[in-house]
């Protein structure tokens, strides 16, 4: 066997012939990132609700500080230079005040806030020049359609993919924030009628990582039909449901590791047997077959690639529980 950076070479013998097949190097361009993602289920939406189509007020404490402290160590500790991105929120100063806070609570000295609130704003050469020194970022909760949007094919996007690729930078995100983190991303859907065909609605996301797609509030919104529905229609990723007060840390692009006081739920669909999906007309319900799902809870993990559950990723786990009456 040859192999170059285009095409690996087979040789082949038929009886005293020897052939050469040139096939495609599936492997070229595949980059392992240096960067971290920390996809983050959150506690609310920050002032709109897609599903109910409201814009409303309520809890802006969405995370422990558990989980917040786990941001900032893996972005490089309390000195280290964190910009939120206030844009999927449309309450972008209450929740800039908020993150403000809550960073400040733990510690860290040197946090900003960018309210970006268009696409003339994201070509803004300070956020740029902002986007280009800091040692990680933070995307709100909000509107996910925002995030894709405002940013796709902008210069600021770039320049996170490119430090996400080649240097040791952090991207956390919660709610919204995490669901427009990889290539294919769920922007709408009723968890109520998601197991009717068409009710899922799927676009490109930022692009962060590809074959998953993160759906958040998982079980309090009873969104496991809709993320079901958005792996059978693209079985070739991975669903992951981050359950509130939890994330998943994601390092080498593929390296996964529960974290948080809650559950992340995998659903994989690679060996779905039977699917009814491309048949129905649109407002009938699914039939599947042989949906395969695996519940993390804090240091599980699960790798991507090898589509493989980890009892111990992190360095603990969830402890047993004794006090239960």
């Amino acid at each position: 066997m040859l192999w170059n950076d285009e095409y690996i070479a087979f040789s082949c013998k038929a009886g005293q012939t020897k052939t050469l097949i040139f096939v495609r190097n599936e492997f070229t361009g595949m980059h392992i990132p240096k960067g971290k993602l920390i996809a983050i289920g959150g506690a609310e939406d920050k002032g709109t609700d897609l599903e109910k189509g409201e814009v409303f007020r309520n809890n802006l404490n969405f995370f422990e500080l558990g989980i917040l402290r786990r941001i900032v160590e893996e972005a490089g500790g309390t000195a280290a230079r964190i910009e939120v991105i206030t844009t999927a929120s449309t309450i972008p100063y209450e929740v800039g005040e908020n993150y403000l806070d809550a960073f400040g609570k733990i510690g860290c000295t040197d946090i900003g806030v960018m309210h970006i609130r268009n696409r003339e704003d994201a070509l803004n050469e300070t956020f740029i020049q902002r986007i280009s020194s800091c040692a990680g970022v933070m995307f709100s909760g909000g509107n996910q359609f925002r995030l894709t949007t405002i940013f796709g094919g902008t210069p600021f996007l770039k320049i996170i993919k490119r430090r996400y690729a080649e240097e040791n930078f952090l991207i956390a995100g919660t709610s919204a924030g995490a669901m427009a983190m990889s290539n294919t991303m769920i922007y709408e859907g009723n968890a109520t009628r998601a197991h009717l065909k068409g009710e899922v609605k799927i676009t490109t996301g930022l692009g962060f990582m590809d074959e998953v797609i993160f759906d958040s509030h998982f079980e309090k919104r009873g969104r496991f039909a809709r993320l079901a529905q958005a792996v059978s229609a693209n079985p070739s990723c991975i669903g992951i449901g981050l359950g509130e007060d939890t994330g998943m840390l994601i390092t080498q692009g593929n390296r996964m590791e529960a974290i948080g006081s809650g559950l992340v739920i995998i659903v994989d669909g690679h060996e779905i047997r039977h699917s009814n999906l491309a048949d129905i007309p649109e407002g009938n319900p699914l039939s599947i077959e042989n949906l395969k799902v695996h519940f993390c809870a804090k240091g599980n993990g699960y790798l991507v690639t090898e589509r493989s559950f980890v009892e111990l990723m992190g360095k603990t786990t969830t402890p047993v529980m004794t006090n239960i009456y």
